[in-house]
C-alpha cells in the first residue's frame, strides 16, 4: 500500500502535534523580540491540542470524520496569529482530504495546495519570510513531484526537505529576523509538525520503497529566490481584496483626504432606527437557517446560493463550513428562501421573525422609556428647584440618571442575570444567553480583551458588555471570543482585540457568526482599545462610529515596559536578558537597568508638541506610590502635559503607557 486511511491520518496528525508540544519551547526561543508573552510554540500548540482532542473523540474512525474534527478543532481553539493560520492551513488541508477513503499523492498534492490558498486568504496582508512562506514552498514541491512515480514516503521527505531550505532562507526575506540571528518561529513550528507525522509515517512504511526523484536543481533554484516570493493568492481572493471598501478605508484612515470625507459625510439611516415606519422595511422577515449538506457545495454552488438570494432580499450572509452551510436573509418571500436551500440538503435550526412586528414593539417600548425618563427628569428639577443646586450639578445630575437608566435598562432587558454573573467573574459555556430574539436585543454590544482587574474594571466602566481575560500573556482562543459572543444579546457586537496577536482569532471568530453583525475594531494595544470606546456615541450609526473609532485610534501613541527574557540585538538595540524594555507602537524604544528611569525616557519620547495627556496603566509588579513618581517626573519634564495615574493590574507588563 502507498495510501494514507483514516486511522492513519488520525494517528500521524497526533503524532505530528506531539512532536510540537515536545518542542514548543524551542519553537518560543525564536521568537524575535525577547518578551515574555503567549509566544508561537505556545499558541500553536494550544490550537492543534484543540483539534487532536476532537480527533481523539471520534468514534466512528472515517476520513470525513477525522478531517472534520481536525478542521473544526483548530478552527475553534486557534490562539494568536499563528495559531490561526496553522488552523487554516489545517482547514484547507482537510477540506481537500475528506472527500476520499484514502490518501494518495495526487490527492496530497492538491491538499498541500488546499492549505495554502486557503491561509493566504485568511490574511489580510501576507508577509514572506514567515510560516506562509514556509507552507507554500511545500506546496510548490509538492505539486511540482506529484506526477513522478514516488512511494509516499519519498514525496513527503522531498517536501519537508524543501520546506527546511526555504525557511533556512526566511532571516534573508525578513530583516529582523537576519538582525536576531533566528529563523521564522512558526515555519519551525509547522515544520515540527509535519516531520513528527513523518517519522509516524515511516513507521507505517519502514521498508517501502520508490521512484527515483528527478533533478531538483533548477526548481529549488527558482522557488528558493528571495525576492521571487509573492503572495500567490486565487483571482477570487484578489477580487474581494480590491473591492473591500472597509479594508481601504482602514489603510487610509490617517490621511486628511479620508478624515475630511468621513466627517462630511451624512448619518446613514438604519431600519432599528425608531424614526422610521414599518413602510420603510422593504424585506419584512429575518430569515436564518442551517443546511446539512447532502451534496457538494463548490464555490460556484456558494456563488449561486448568494445570486438567487439577493433576487428574493438583502442582508444576505452565507457562511459554508465542513457540510454544513449557514444562511441569513431578509426577505418577504422565506418559504422561497428554504425551498431553494433544501436543493443542497436538509434543514435546521430555522428562524423566521416578522421585522415589522418587532419593529412596533421596539417603538412601543422605546416610548414607555422616554416617559419613563420624563418623569425622571421631571423628578430631577424638582429636587433641584428645592435645593438650589447650581446650574452644573443640575446637568450633572440628568446625566447620572440617563447614565443609570442605560445601566439598569441594559442589564435587565438584555443581558439578563447570567451574563451579569459572567461579566463579574469571567464567562463560561453556562452563562449563555439566547439569543434567539431580535425583539429583545440590544442595538449594539461590546467586547473587549484585557489582562489585570485594573484594566477589566475601566473597560467595563466604560461599557464593554464583556472583558475576556487575555492578553500579551494569554491569547484568547476563537472559541473564547465565540463563546462572548454568544453571550452579548445585541444585533451589533464590537470587539476591541487590544493586542495585535489576538486580532486575527477575533476576525476569525467573527466569521464564523451567522446571525450578529461583527465589527472587529483592530486595536493593537490597551490604550487604543480605550480610546476607541471612549470615542463610541450612541447617537450615531454602526458605520460612522466604526469609522470614528479607527478614526481616533489613530490619534494615541502606545507604551509599555517590560523585562527581556534573553540577549539579543533588535533595531540595532543591543539587549541583555533582565534589561528593562521600552517599547512603543514602532517597536523597542530604549532599555535601561531600573524600571523608574526606563518608564520616564519612554514617555519622554512618546511626547511631541501637540501631547495633551499622558495616562499611565500600572501593573501588579509595581506600586501606585511609584506611578505618582513617574507621573511627577513626567509632569516637570512636560508642564503643559496633564498626567494621570490608573491601577491596570497587568501582569508581565510594569507599566501601559497613553499619549494623547
Amino acid at each position: 500500500m502507498n495510501t494514507i486511511d483514516a486511522q492513519l491520518l488520525k494517528e500521524i496528525f497526533i503524532a505530528g502535534a506531539e512532536a510540537l508540544n515536545e518542542k514548543k519551547e524551542y519553537v518560543n526561543e525564536l521568537n524575535v523580540f525577547p518578551v515574555p508573552d503567549g509566544d508561537t510554540g505556545t499558541n500553536m500548540t494550544m490550537t492543534i491540542q484543540s483539534a487532536v482532542r476532537e480527533v481523539e473523540a471520534v468514534t466512528e474512525v472515517t476520513m470525513s470524520n477525522i478531517c472534520k474534527a481536525i478542521s473544526s478543532g483548530s478552527l475553534r481553539g486557534a490562539r494568536g496569529n499563528s495559531g490561526v493560520i496553522l488552523s487554516q492551513l489545517l482547514r484547507g488541508l482537510t477540506r481537500q482530504m475528506r472527500e476520499y477513503n484514502d490518501i494518495d499523492i495526487e490527492i496530497l498534492s492538491a491538499s498541500f495546495e488546499k492549505a495554502v490558498e486557503t491561509a493566504y486568504k485568511a490574511v489580510m496582508k501576507p508577509k514572506e519570510g514567515t510560516i506562509l512562506t514556509v507552507a507554500r514552498a511545500g506546496s510548490d514541491m509538492a505539486v511540482y513531484l506529484a506526477r513522478e512515480n514516488l512511494d509516499i514516503v519519498t514525496y513527503v521527505e522531498a517536501i519537508v526537505g524543501h520546506m527546511r531550505d526555504v525557511l533556512d532562507l526566511t532571516p534573508e526575506m525578513l530583516p529582523v529576523l537576519k538582525e536576531a540571528g533566528v529563523v521564522d518561529s512558526g515555519g519551525e513550528g509547522l515544520l515540527i509538525i509535519i516531520e513528527g507525522a513523518l517519522n509516524k509515517l515511516k513507521e507505517k512504511y519502514p521498508a517501502l520503497g520508490g521512484g527515483e526523484l528527478p533533478d531538483l536543481t533548477a526548481f529549488k533554484k527558482q522557488s528558493a529566490a528571495v525576492k521571487a516570493y509573492e503572495p500567490r493568492q486565487s483571482q477570487k481572493a484578489a477580487k474581494k481584496e480590491k473591492s473591500d471598501k472597509k479594508t481601504e478605508k482602514k489603510e487610509a484612515k490617517q490621511s486628511k483626504e479620508v478624515k475630511d470625507v468621513i466627517q462630511a459625510r451624512p448619518a446613514r439611516r438604519q431600519v432599528s432606527k425608531a424614526d422610521i415606519s414599518t413602510a420603510d422595511i422593504k424585506f419584512g422577515y429575518c430569515t436564518e437557517f442551517i443546511v446539512n449538506l447532502e451534496t457538494d457545495f463548490e464555490d460556484r454552488d456558494e456563488a449561486e446560493l448568494k445570486i438567487f438570494l439577493e433576487a428574493v432580499g438583502d442582508s444576505i450572509v452565507v457562511v459554508a463550513d465542513d457540510d454544513l452551510v449557514k444562511v441569513h436573509v431578509h426577505t418577504n418571500m422565506p418559504g422561497i428562501a428554504l425551498q431553494k436551500a433544501l436543493t443542497y440538503g436538509s434543514l435546521s435550526k430555522i428562524k423566521i421573525d416578522n421585522m415589522r412586528e418587532e419593529h412596533n414593539e421596539r417603538l412601543a417600548l422605546d416610548a414607555e422609556k422616554q416617559a419613563g425618563a420624563g418623569s425622571a427628569n421631571e423628578t430631577v428639577e424638582n429636587n433641584d428647584t428645592e435645593n438650589m443646586n447650581s446650574p452644573a450639578e443640575n446637568e450633572s445630575a440628568r446625566d447620572n440618571i440617563e447614565d443609570t437608566e442605560r445601566s439598569d435598562e441594559y442589564k435587565a432587558q438584555e443581558t439578563g442575570p447570567d451574563v451579569q454573573a459572567a461579566q463579574q467573574s469571567g464567562y463560561d459555556e453556562d452563562a449563555r444567553t439566547s439569543a434567539g430574539s431580535h425583539v429583545n436585543r440590544a442595538e449594539t454590544g461590546f467586547i473587549a480583551v484585557s489582562a489585570g482587574e485594573g484594566l477589566s474594571e475601566i473597560f467595563a466602566g466604560l461599557g464593554a458588555d464583556i472583558v475576556i481575560e487575555g492578553g500579551q500573556t494569554m491569547n484568547p482562543s476563537t472559541e473564547d471570543i465565540l463563546n462572548a459572543i454568544d453571550q452579548v444579546n445585541a444585533d451589533n457586537i464590537f470587539i476591541l482585540p487590544n493586542n495585535s496577536n489576538i486580532i486575527l482569532a477575533s476576525q476569525q471568530a467573527s466569521s464564523l457568526v451567522e446571525d450578529k453583525n461583527i465589527i472587529v475594531i483592530p486595536s493593537k494595544t490597551i490604550p487604543q482599545g480605550i480610546m476607541a470606546l471612549l470615542n463610541y456615541m450612541s447617537n450615531k450609526s454602526v458605520e460612522e462610529n466604526e469609522d470614528t473609532m479607527l478614526r481616533e485610534m489613530g490619534n494615541v501613541k502606545s507604551g509599555s515596559v517590560t523585562y527581556s527574557i534573553r540577549d539579543t540585538v533588535i533595531q540595532d538595540v543591543e539587549i541583555k536578558q533582565g534589561d528593562i524594555m521600552g517599547i512603543s507602537d514602532a517597536g523597542i524604544v530604549n532599555t535601561g537597568a531600573q524600571v523608574l528611569a526606563t518608564t520616564v525616557e519612554l514617555i519622554d519620547t512618546l511626547i511631541d508638541a501637540d501631547s495633551e495627556l499622558v495616562t499611565l496603566y500600572y501593573g501588579k509588579d509595581t506600586t501606585e506610590d511609584e506611578a505618582g513618581l513617574i507621573a511627577a517626573s513626567v509632569k516637570k519634564n512636560h508642564p503643559d502635559v496633564d498626567v494621570e495615574v490608573h491601577y491596570g493590574g497587568q501582569p508581565v507588563y510594569y507599566y501601559f503607557v497613553s499619549v494623547e
